[in-house]
């Protein structure tokens, strides 16, 4: 190499590259080093910007003309060169090859302008990295300049070749001048520092594709991700690849996807070559990582002997940067690429999850189960990848350093290597133990999350009843099962980090023991050598049980994932038959059909012999409470299975109209809810609202049919939700309608307007099948199927069929009593249109509050809210621990170097000799190897003498003490591992619980306003992330601190100089990792914010599966979800670009610092100054202090993105609104145990206002009226009348804004929320039963006897169903789908029946079971309630008629309020009104 310099700079090979030559720098030095080196620099940065531009152009004209001509002179610059005679100053090779460079250089950077220069987006200069490199040239040019000035170049004989030379030398300097004012002052409006512009605008302007256009060079920098890194919101983030697309990821998956086909086999084909052939990347880096330590070895020994060619040391130093530079760019593009195929995978498997909970057949696992699968095991399940070839790369890692030991310490490392493996076992153990707990713990989460979601589902059941202490009770109880699982997870881990955090040390002695005991000298290049050695063989030692423990995870993860996708599907083509009807007339035939909602047959099963529909008719389907009526319509649109018989639908593909018992609304606008992706016909959307008689409630809504309704609809009442899904049906235009029971919530007059205008009007021409239990509205249908125990009894008209099921014979109405079947006209259930949620809407009818975000730092008080929660005290100890466990680790290392030291000291005649001498037959496996490696963190190195053997005396004291600090450092590292352990359980337990309590104290307007997925998204992702992804990245960086403190204190105390490196090291990284950390934490948020609607669109799917099915809706559906799992995979992909984006520049920035002090010392070398000893510290020290701060900075920002799920938590637990508690009027106890403060039942409202929000109506507008202890108040009053706002003021889950409440003269406002609930009971509209057994959904509290439970179900006429389910101790099923909706309400009834409250609220209770059951169930209200205040809300008039009072509401005001009687007598009254629509309802003819 020397000669072939010599030969292009035109020098002796003693000198081939002078730095000086007289005065001035030598010029082969400045076109070589300052000028080639700096050019192509420029060159490869600038084609990372080739690829798609992305900053905006003000005006660049300056920059690309003065890059266009510095692009042009170098090659003019050539030709007074190349032409004869020659100008100098240099060889013609060393300026051809100085000036091509240049010309590229240049060439290469005006391309980058340009592209630069049209970009949409961005900043006004560009990147101010590209425009710094564009001036690293021009110390070259004035150097140059410097030495004609020196030559006389202007001064006569003027040269024409030499002034050609100089007046281009000029005029490069004038253009990079002129280059230089382009960039200072662009001459555009000066922008602001960033203007945010979203990547996806609404007028059409699409967000750019990331990755995609982007050149090599861009890609291996990530220079395209530069203007992403600052974003607000999920559209900010760039579009995906074409290859992580949700629909390229889900055509690539189903092309392997076939029904029983096993998951990882599909995935494996779609993308497992890919994933495979990226081990060839991660063996390449695995190999390159061990070229480091050689490499260095080697120019440690050159500098050391000064015998080798100058050469050798270029290649040694050119080496190690290559090699450095090269193993960074690999091992991040491997990370990379890793992670884009496990987003691939990601997206395939929550798309076929997705796509399965639509395909579900009637055996489906609970909601919150299923919401887990998309949570938490895909995140488990994906594990996989990250595991897999670290599982074989550890091993190859681990051969490797096990050569190595061999080299320096011969067959003395087999008792250290034989301890380690002694460990496995011990590990395999651990590992099957926490892989047990792991399983165990999932279910309990799946438990937990399930009751969760049941919980909120019913919340305002909940509140009515005070149960929020017994409903926390038992979520507790499953997380403190779920918490004893993570427990023992918890210690099974921490006693696996203390084996393999104290493995090193005591391998170590070990090691040495049994090197001095085969009679081998002890030195200090064996000392350190073999420690370095044991430290990189701990490395894959200790990652390898977490590598093991993730695949088993996986495992765990993938089975339960598989088992779900084995669930049998809902397959239309063998449920129906494939032949049409016998009949052409027909629509729907049944013949011998036997279905039950298991497979088995085990539950109720429906049979129907036979059963012909014609077109065109009018079904009505009639029976007792349970016995089948839903069944029998779930059966017809397949969500039964089929046991036998057959079932021929005419149409199939078409569909049905299908209005279930219990309305199913989504989270979105009334017009949505009724169209239902259906495209918008004005006339038709007229003519449904008007039969559905909506318009009137539309009038009085904020924003019309575009309010918002909350989840589930709870902003509406039970009537309002019922008739919208009513007209969804209807607007969808199908043949044949299934309707179950949708007049049961609504009035007389509204009902019979559904009947006439609905029923018989719009749907006149379709094919009609009616549930309900109000016979009367039967009369004008064609046929009345009779249903008892899941048989059709009987099927025959109305005349003949009506009689057999009515209560009251007709001939009562005709002597002008009102018929049992006769309805108040009422129909706001405790889901009022104007209650809670209205405090939410704003004028234009939008209910749901975007999910806030915080922006920026995570916050302080979060790091206070965590080290809270684990506890002060704890937390100092741990602390104190850590610092005693890395003290006596520096400590043991110290004392080596001490030992080493006094050996060298007392050392006999043999003297010292050279550390090359004792070098053996390894060759390039000297002792040096890994002395100056990584691995060496703490090690003080001295310079590598050998000294005689030493006396066993010595050696036997100097290891004791050894092993004495070790034994210390070994029982702290237990002590830390320990007190982590339990201090993060602590915390996951105090997070968890102050949650809880918070969000169960929230008023309802919180739930009306915030879908469930993004509650339930804080109890499951967030809550994971604190029990488990939180403490184990806290305990990385909590480690990688108290490294680097050892370190440095190390540093410090032996070569203080050194620390002369750290501020402009510490200010390059903290630019960095700042810029990063912004970015990754705003990509968590982003993360979370669009995985709640992930959760919240699959809960909906599956609450609304069967109405989905029969719209024919499920295709739109599934590109809804991609849809959202795109925004969800865009944040996710951008969080793992940034990740490589920071790793690749920590990588670089070690590798440039390694390679500048390698530079350095060659330099040094060449002026005889280098110091081989001070060299290698500092190349050894350097690299490890760039790894360390590397692993501190990577920790940190995984630790501060785990914190933002605490931040999520604290939110809650901290800014949540709460219910006004108001104060107790006794001591406190639980809410069973309190002691009766209502005696007598009295309610008296006194001038009571209630508004929901300003600027909208009075709900309540000045209410007055006293009820008596006592008496029995009926409420009757039209939609939107106030009568539901009475019951949430008298619960106060709404405060009014004026006026008082006062129950036995005691203001409400001034008591304890329990302890005014406990003395209140409700009976709600909507039964609400949560999981469990009948025992607790009757008596949560435990506090009555079986003999009493078994009471009240008989009186309910329950009592036969519970003991044919097995008993109080049976279980109901996830809100209590085991029971019919009727028997359910029975349930509720038989709850309220328990309890020995004064006052009993009722709001039409029994909607939903027969007029018989009814009529017995009144008389057992008025049996057990006969002496106490009762307050009923009617839909049916008999239920009040025999009330001693009754109040008429109208627009929040009290209009009348007397006895049924002297209210029928008033001419004209309201009440009078109401009597009449029902009665004419009843009356009115076949």
């Amino acid at each position: 190499m020397e000669r072939v310099l010599a030969e292009l700079c035109g020098t002796s090979p003693a000198r081939p590259l002078p730095l000086w030559e007289g005065d001035t720098a030598g010029h082969c030095f400045t076109q070589l080093v300052l000028s080639a080196l700096p050019h192509a620099f420029l060159a490869v940065l600038s084609a990372c910007h080739w690829g798609t531009p992305r900053w905006v152009d003000p005006g660049w004209r300056l920059r690309l003309a003065a890059a266009f001509l510095l692009s042009i002179f170098p090659l003019l610059d050539l030709l007074p060169v190349v032409l004869p005679p020659g100008a100098g100053p240099g060889p013609i090779g060393l300026e051809v090859l100085a000036g091509c460079v240049a010309a590229v250089a240049w060439t290469s950077h005006s391309l980058a302008l340009w592209a630069l220069s049209h970009s949409p987006h961005g900043r006004s200069r560009g990147p101010w990295a590209l425009a710094l490199a564009a001036f690293l040239p021009a110390p070259a040019l004035v150097l140059t300049l410097l030495w004609h000035c020196q030559q006389g170049t202007f001064l006569p004989p003027v040269l024409p070749g030499p002034l050609a030379r100089l007046c281009l030398l000029i005029l490069q300097l004038a253009a990079v001048l002129a280059y230089g004012l382009g960039w200072a002052a662009p001459g555009g409006p000066s922008p602001e520092p960033w203007t945010h512009e979203p990547f996806l605008s609404s007028v059409g302007q699409e967000s750019e594709v990331a990755e995609d256009g982007e050149s090599w060079l861009s890609r291996l920098s990530y220079a395209w991700l530069g203007p992403l890194l600052r974003l607000r919101q999920p559209e900010d983030t760039c579009r995906l690849p074409h290859r992580l697309h949700p629909a390229y990821v889900a055509r690539a998956f189903q092309a392997h996807w076939q029904e029983d086909t096993q998951l990882w086999r599909a995935l494996y084909g779609a993308f497992g070559r890919c994933y495979l052939a990226l081990g060839l990347l991660k063996l390449v880096g695995t190999m390159l990582g061990f070229s480091g330590p050689l490499l260095l070895s080697l120019l440690v020994g050159f500098l050391e002997e000064g015998q080798e060619p100058l050469s050798h040391g270029l290649l040694y130093a050119l080496g190690l940067a290559g090699s450095a530079v090269l193993g960074a760019v690999l091992q991040n593009q491997y990370g990379y690429e890793v992670r884009k195929v496990t987003l691939q995978a990601r997206g395939a498997v929550l798309n076929i999850l997705y796509r399965k909970a639509l395909h579900l057949g009637p055996r489906r696992p609970p909601t919150g189960e299923v919401l887990n699968f998309l949570g938490t095991d895909s995140e488990r399940l994906l594990n996989f990848t990250g595991s897999f070839h670290e599982a074989w790369g550890l091993p190859l890692q681990l051969a490797i350093t096990l050569y190595l030991l061999y080299q320096q310490v011969g067959l003395a490392f087999v008792g250290g290597l034989v301890l380690a493996l002694l460990l496995v076992p011990v590990n395999k153990v651990i590992a099957t133990r926490i892989m047990a707990s792991n399983q165990e713990m999932l279910q309990h989460k799946d438990a937990r999350v399930k009751l969760m979601t049941e919980l909120l589902s019913g919340i305002r059941v909940i509140k009515f009843f005070g149960w929020e202490q017994a409903m926390a009770t038992r979520v507790e109880a499953c997380r403190a099962q779920e918490l004893g699982r993570l427990r023992v997870i918890k210690y099974l881990d921490a006693a696996c980090v203390y084996l393999w955090a104290a493995l090193p040390v005591v391998i170590s002695i070990v090691i040495f023991i049994t090197y001095v005991l085969m009679g081998h000298q002890l030195t200090a290049t064996k000392v350190f050598t073999a420690l370095a050695l044991v430290r990189m063989l701990i490395l894959p030692l200790n990652n390898f049980p977490w590598v093991i423990n993730g695949l088993l995870e996986a495992k765990v993860s993938l089975d339960r994932i598989q088992r779900f996708l084995d669930l049998p599907n809902y397959n239309p083509q063998a449920y129906y038959s494939p032949e049409p009807p016998s009949e052409p007339s027909t629509v729907l035939e049944l013949h011998e059909a036997l279905f039950s909602w298991d497979p088995i047959g085990s539950s109720q099963e429906t049979f129907i012999s036979h059963l012909k529909v014609k077109k065109g008719t009018l079904v009505g389907i009639v029976g007792k409470v349970g016995c089948g009526k839903s069944s029998l319509l779930a059966a017809i649109t397949g969500e039964l299975h089929r046991l036998g018989g057959r079932v021929a639908v005419w149409g199939l593909s078409k569909g049905f109209g299908l209005a279930t018992q219990e309305p199913w609304i989504q989270f979105a606008t009334i017009r949505d809810n009724i169209l239902f992706g259906k495209m918008f016909n004005a006339q038709l959307y007229r003519e449904v609202l008007e039969a559905c008689a909506l318009n009137e409630d539309l009038s009085v809504l904020p924003a019309g049919d575009q309010t918002e309704v909350g989840e589930k609809g709870v902003t509406l009442s039970g009537g309002q939700r019922a008739r919208i899904a009513l007209a969804r049906a209807v607007y969808q235009e199908k043949e044949l309608y299934l309707l179950d029971d949708p007049l049961a919530a609504v009035d007389a007059d509204v009902a019979s307007h559904l009947l006439h205008k609905c029923i018989l009007g719009v749907l006149s021409h379709t094919t009609r099948l009616l549930c309900t239990h109000r016979t009367e509205y039967l009369e004008k249908a064609d046929v009345v199927l009779l249903l008892e125990a899941g048989r059709l009894v009987q099927a025959g008209p109305p005349s003949e069929i009506l009689p057999l099921v009515q209560a009251v014979p007709k001939t009562q109405a005709e002597d002008g009593q009102v018929p049992g079947s006769g309805v108040a006209p009422l129909e706001q259930s405790l889901e009022d249109t104007s209650e809670g949620p209205a405090v939410e809407q704003s004028t234009c009818g939008r209910l749901l509050q975007e999910e806030s975000k915080k922006e920026g730092a995570v916050a302080l008080h979060v790091y206070r809210a965590y080290w809270r929660a684990v506890g002060c005290v704890l937390a100092l100890v741990i602390l104190l621990s850590l610092l005693l466990m890395q003290a006596t680790r520096n400590a043991a290392d110290w004392w080596l170097s001490y030992w080493i030291s006094q050996l060298r000291a007392g050392g006999n005649g043999s003297g010292e000799v050279p550390a090359s001498a004792t070098q053996g037959p390894s060759g390039l496996f000297s002792p040096k190897l890994l002395l100056f490696s990584p691995a060496s963190l703490c090690t003080p190195v001295f310079p590598l003498p050998t000294v005689a053997p030493n006396g066993s005396s010595d050696v036997s004291f100097y290891l004791t003490v050894y092993a004495t600090i070790a034994g210390i450092n070994s029982l702290c590292t237990l002590l830390r591992a320990v007190l982590f352990a339990a201090g993060t359980l602590r915390a996951a337990a105090t997070l968890h619980c102050r949650l809880l309590r918070r969000v169960l104290q929230a008023p309802v307007s919180f739930f009306d306003s915030t879908p469930t997925g993004r509650v339930v998204n804080r109890f499951s992702s967030d809550v994971a992330c604190v029990d488990d992804s939180l403490p184990f990245l806290l305990n990385i960086l909590l480690a990688n601190a108290a490294g680097l403190l050892g370190l440095l204190a190390v540093l410090g105390s032996g070569l203080p100089w050194l620390l002369l490196l750290l501020p402009p090291l510490s200010i390059v990284y903290y630019r960095v990792q700042r810029h990063y950390r912004a970015s990754s934490r705003e990509l968590r948020r982003l993360s979370s914010l669009t995985l709640s609607p992930l959760y919240t669109h699959l809960a909906d799917t599956l609450a609304g599966l069967p109405v989905l099915r029969a719209a024919g809706a499920t295709y739109r559906f599934e590109e809804e979800n991609q849809h959202l799992l795109e925004l969800n995979q865009r944040c996710q992909f951008a969080s793992c670009a940034t990740i490589q984006w920071l790793d690749i520049r920590l990588q670089l920035i070690g590798a440039v610092v390694v390679s500048a002090i390698a530079g350095i010392a060659l330099v040094q070398h060449q002026q005889g100054l280098a110091n081989p000893g001070l060299v290698g510290l500092v190349l050894s020290y350097a690299l490890s202090l760039t790894g360390l701060l590397s692993g501190l900075v990577s920790s940190f920002t995984q630790t501060e993105v785990m914190l933002v799920s605490v931040e999520r938590l604290e939110e809650y637990s901290r800014d949540l609104a709460q219910e006004p508690q108001g104060r107790r009027l006794q001591v406190h106890h639980p809410p069973p145990q309190l002691a009766s403060w209502l005696t007598q039942g009295s309610v008296e409202f006194q001038d009571v206002v209630l508004v929901y929000r300003p600027g909208l109506p009075h709900a309540l507008d000045g209410v007055t009226f006293r009820v008596q202890p006592g008496e029995k108040l009926g409420i009757v009053g039209r939609t939107a009348s106030g009568k539901s706002s009475l019951f949430l003021v008298l619960f106060r889950l709404v405060e009014p804004s004026a006026g008082r409440v006062l129950l036995d003269g005691v203001d409400t406002s001034q008591l304890d929320l329990t302890e005014l609930r406990s003395q209140l009971a409700i009976i709600p509209q909507e039964p609400f039963l949560f999981s469990g057994t009948v025992r607790e959904n009757l008596d949560p509290w435990g506090q009555h006897e079986d003999r009493a439970l078994w009471q009240v179900l008989e009186q309910c006429h329950l009592s036969e169903v519970v003991v044919s389910i097995g008993g109080l101790d049976s279980e109901v099923g996830e809100r209590g789908r085991s029971l019919s909706l009727g028997q359910r309400q029975l349930l509720c009834l038989a709850r309220a029946l328990l309890t020995d409250a004064k006052i009993l609220c009722i709001d039409e209770a029994t909607a939903s079971v027969d007029q018989k059951t009814d009529q017995l169930l009144q008389q057992t209200i008025c049996q057990r309630f006969a002496n106490k205040t009762v307050l009923t809300i009617a839909h049916r008039l008999n239920t009040i008629l025999n009330s001693d009072r009754v109040l008429v509401l109208h627009a929040g005001r009290v209009i009348g309020l007397d006895t049924p009687t002297s209210l029928h007598d008033q001419g004209h009254s309201m009440f009078q009104q109401l009597l009449q629509s029902g009665l004419e309802e009843a009356t009115a003819p076949p």
